[in-house]
């Protein structure tokens, strides 16, 4: 089917499929690297944003941080 449609556009028959198999390629790919990230990986890469840079003054009160 998707060789019939992308034939029908103007002679592009091989470099259409060739960028329809690579797209899919790409996002299978995205999508089986996002399934196995671990746990731990994602939790300490969402905390970053609001880490100020050192780990030691991260227990430390508000107050005694500055």
């Amino acid at each position: 089917m998707i060789r019939n449609v992308l034939t029908d556009i103007g002679g592009i028959s091989l470099y259409g499929v060739i960028s329809v198999c690579l797209f899919f390629g790409v996002f299978t790919g995205a999508l089986i690297w996002a399934f196995l990230l671990r746990k731990p990986h994602l939790n300490d890469m969402s905390q970053l944003p609001l880490e100020d840079g050192s780990r030691e003054t991260s227990n430390l009160p508000d107050h005694e941080k500055r």
